[in-house]
């Protein structure tokens, strides 16, 4: 077999070596434009979780890396004039150039052919003349973008701009610095790599770029502000150039990773921001999936380059996640500026997800305890045994919750003509009993033909009124919840099956739907009846009369449905609203309607009473400037805070079937976070938040005020007990019947 690799980085060079000692007979030839000893980093980084896999694919050139790392465990923050240490963590760093001579010297020793300062022009040729051709050309991959048909490159440049410097400081640990200035903020990554050097990445917002100048200066001049910048943290040491221009990071992605004969490792096919270190890792980890798969599939390329791609395409994505809510994270981290230096630090310690409240306490208990006593006594509660953030009480009004948990609203689709029976009675109650801090009820409908389904719930009869008395009496007497109702009308996602017997548009026994526009949800949907006047007036009068009954039974708190794709949402979105009146058109006009139908529910709910609106943050086309967006989303969150809504419960996506949400745990809760910080308004995330863990870091970082479980509460009614028995917090009040309870850890 004869293969060429374009690119001489790690992974090209560690590609090389496996596939070479497992085939011996293969022709390997790696073609690299530099010099064998140039490199245009400083150093690179990895956790202590990467090097199993590297020490079990090739034990030489394992040892060789390790022999040369550097070791620590803490990361020094500093930020608001306080250093800020965690400890625990485990990371390694070389020098980035040493790593390339390890590699390159391991390819020697197998008898793989190297060519430095060789530029591959023809590329077409190499294709016709090699059985493979590996790809490894880096972010500017010419190879990429010569077959760029098949593998779908998506180009995300972002908003920071970045210069990569060395230094002789000599660091003991990762080191993140958070600097104000006259222009905006700058940050600093850095972390060592051998004795007296380091990597010393800066790091600021274009915008913050340009005021302070960079834009003007040269390499030893950006080098010299950067320099007295940060002088007090540098210690007299200096900056070190090499090829340290500005540049801005690009998150890559592609389609497919394969053409052929041909494929993509590394950044070429992938990116990963730096600020989570797996970069190089990507690479290596591609080198060792690519290695396997040519050896199981030495008959076949295209059936060992679709292995590869199997193999690694779902942990390329996680990790791709990961560093993405981290790129961003940085982007906005000057919205962070003010909280406690611990808080802070929490903050950015948990910023990628994959470090948790629990996961960071394991390795860092007295910082985590610390945060936990700084969130409680910023919440207006004691420091002296401070529970975990969850477990904090939030005040909306008159109204206060016990804790930060709520049973988000969930369809049971089991009512009888909109009445709700003993199964709601048992599955609010429990989850009441369970612990949750506030409860909903499902999407309760304000009229008949608003529903989804003939299961839904509604709140347009005394029936309706009455049964949902029972319901709110007994989470009252027989807990310390409160518990609220979700109104709502489907608009054109109305007159539907059951999830169970279909969940598609009624065959027979259908309703007509209503919607803003004549336009169906999708092509095999009835077309709505765009809504008159009339239609408009007498929906925000049921609404207005729901809330009234809301009321009269008891609720604590009313929540407006104006998310995924049901009335309200529909309005609210292009894709849906397509009037050219007054409520259609400009945002202000699409979300004039959503706001008339709260402002007269406020006017009847009272003033101490929390009202909330959920809203679906995003139809998921923000990067083609089309849908409901993000910007749109923060303005219409100040208005529904005019309009005298409380608290926005921030979801996403449900107004048009293309949507494709990037699903992942906590997915939605930087929505919710900017809507916190950008409107000003107290916010519940919601969104494949798991459990416990997941509130305490949701609510520890800052990032929300209240916390809504959907499918972890179908899981396990009492995990919020579970959780106070588990920690023994004091603040947690067992009803009587379950005082046993306590005992069962």
């Amino acid at each position: 077999m004869k293969i060429v690799c374009i690119g001489g980085g790690p992974a090209s060079l560690y590609f090389a070596i496996l596939l070479k000692k497992r085939l011996p007979d293969a022709e390997i030839d790696i073609f690299e434009q530099n010099k064998a000893d140039d490199t245009f980093g400083w150093g690179v980084v990895f956790s202590d979780e990467t090097l199993g896999n590297f020490e079990a694919a090739d034990p030489e050139s394992f040892k060789s890396i390790c022999d040369s790392f550097a070791y620590w465990t803490d990361i020094d923050t500093f930020y608001g004039g306080a250093k800020v240490t965690s400890t625990g963590h485990g990371f390694c760093g070389l020098a980035r150039k040493q790593l390339l001579l390890i590699l390159q010297a391991r390819c020697r020793e197998l008898g793989i052919r190297m060519s430095f300062e060789h530029v591959v022009e023809n590329i077409d040729e190499m294709a016709a003349n090699y059985d493979l051709v590996v790809a490894a050309d880096g972010v500017n991959s010419k190879v990429r973008e010569r077959y760029a048909d098949s593998f779908q490159p998506d180009l995300d440049w972002r908003k920071c701009k970045f210069a990569w410097f060395g230094t002789t400081k000599k660091m003991s640990a990762f080191t993140f610095v958070f600097k104000e200035t006259e222009w905006g903020l700058f940050q600093v990554h850095a972390y060592p790599f051998e004795e007296g050097r380091g990597t010393w990445i800066v790091e600021c917002r274009e915008e913050t770029w340009r005021k302070a100048g960079l834009d003007k200066l040269n390499e030893e001049e950006s080098a010299a502000f950067c320099h007295k910048l940060f002088a007090e943290h540098l210690e007299g040491e200096e900056l070190l150039i090499n090829r340290s221009m500005w540049r801005t990071f690009p998150t890559i992605r592609c389609g497919s990773w394969r053409h052929e004969n041909v494929v993509l490792m590394g950044d070429s096919a992938h990116t990963a921001h730096f600020s989570i270190g797996s970069g190089t890792k990507l690479a290596m980890e591609d080198s060792i999936a690519l290695a396997d798969a040519v050896c199981a599939n030495q008959d076949s390329v295209p059936k060992a380059l679709e292995a590869y791609e199997d193999s690694r395409r779902v942990d390329v994505i996680k990790t791709q996640k990961a560093a993405q809510t981290s790129l961003e994270w940085f982007e906005n981290s000057e919205r962070y500026v003010g909280q406690s230096p611990e808080r802070f630090v929490f903050n950015l310690m948990t910023r990628s997800k994959r470090i948790t409240h629990d996961n960071l306490e394991l390795r860092d208990p007295a910082l985590v305890e610390k945060v936990d006593q700084i969130v409680a006594k910023e919440s207006g509660q004691s420091a002296d045994g401070a529970p975990q953030p969850a477990f904090l009480p939030f005040t909306m009004g008159d109204i206060e919750v016990r804790n930060r948990v709520v049973v988000s609203p969930m369809c049971q689709y089991s009512a009888t003509d909109g009445v709700p029976d003993e199964w709601h009675l048992v599955h609010l109650g429990s989850r009441a009993v369970g612990g949750a801090g506030l409860v909903f009820t499902e999407m309760t409908n304000v009229t008949e033909d608003g529903r989804i389904t003939p299961g839904c719930a509604g709140m347009y009869s005394d029936e309706q009124e009455a049964a949902w008395r029972k319901v709110v009496d007994f989470v009252h007497k027989h807990s310390n919840a409160k518990i609220g109702m979700q109104l709502a009308h489907a608009g054109r996602k109305a007159s539907c099956s059951r999830p169970w017997e279909g969940d598609a548009p009624l065959e027979s026994g259908a309703w007509p739907a209503i919607g803003p526009s004549a336009k169906p949800f999708d092509s095999d949907w009835p077309t709505p009846q765009a809504m008159d006047e009339a239609a408009m007036t007498r929906v925000k009068d049921a609404f207005v009369a729901s809330a009234k009954r809301c009321l009269s039974a008891g609720f604590d708190v009313v929540e407006l449905h104006m998310a995924h794709g049901y009335l309200l949402s529909s309005f609210l979105s292009p894709l849906s609203n397509e009037r050219d009146d007054a409520y259609g058109g400009s945002l202000e006009n699409r979300a004039r309607y959503p706001l008339e139908v709260a402002r007269a529910v406020r006017e009847v709910w009272p003033k101490g009473k929390p009202l909330f609106a959920r809203i679906s943050a995003t139809d998921w086309f923000d990067d083609e400037q089309r849908g409901f967006t993000v910007d749109e989303a923060v303005q219409v969150s100040k208005w529904l805070g005019e309009a005298g809504i409380d608290v926005i419960d921030v979801s996403t996506a449900g107004n048009a079937p293309e949507s494709k949400p990037q699903y992942g745990r906590m997915y939605q809760v930087p929505f919710a976070e900017r809507i916190r910080y950008e409107a000003g308004m107290p916010v519940m995330a919601v969104g494949a938040i798991q459990g416990l863990d997941h509130a305490h870091t949701i609510v520890g970082a800052g990032r929300a005020d209240l916390c809504a479980i959907a499918r972890g509460f179908l899981a396990d009614p009492y995990m919020v007990q579970r959780e106070a028995v588990r920690r023994d917090v004091k603040q947690y009040d067992f009803p009587p019947q379950y005082l046993a309870a306590k005992t069962v850890r």
